[in-house]
C-alpha cells in the first residue's frame, strides 16, 4: 500500500511539473499568461483603429508577441500609417511597434 501511494504521488508530481513546464515561456513561445496579455493588447489596438476616423481597421492586421505589436497590411496615405503606429504605441502594455504597413499603389 505504501509503495502504491508513493507511486501515485510521483505520478502526480510528474504531471504537475509537465503542466507547469507547458505554461512557461521560451524565446519563441509565449506562456499562457503572455498569450492572454498579448490577445488583450491586440484587441485594444484594433479597437483604437475602429474608433479612429483616419485608420481603416479592416485593412491593417495586428499581431502581438510578448508585448511587441506588429502592424501589416495596406493604407491609403502616410498619415494613416503614422496614425496607426501612434495609436498602437498608446495602448497600455505595448513594449514596441513594428510597422510593416505598405502604401496602396495609386497606379491603375
Amino acid at each position: 500500500m505504501q509503495s502504491q501511494s508513493i507511486t501515485r504521488r510521483g505520478f502526480v508530481l510528474a504531471l504537475l511539473a509537465t503542466a507547469v513546464g507547458a505554461c512557461s515561456a521560451s524565446p519563441n513561445k509565449e506562456s499562457t499568461g503572455e498569450y492572454l496579455d498579448d490577445s488583450v493588447i491586440t484587441t485594444k489596438v484594433k479597437s483604437a483603429f475602429v474608433a479612429d476616423k483616419t485608420v481603416k481597421a479592416l485593412d491593417i492586421k495586428v499581431e502581438t508577441f510578448k508585448g511587441v505589436v506588429q502592424l501589416s497590411g495596406f493604407a491609403n496615405t502616410q498619415t494613416e500609417i503614422d496614425r496607426a503606429v501612434e495609436l498602437a504605441r498608446g495602448v497600455k502594455g505595448v513594449e514596441s511597434v513594428r510597422n510593416d504597413i505598405q502604401l496602396k499603389s495609386r497606379q491603375g
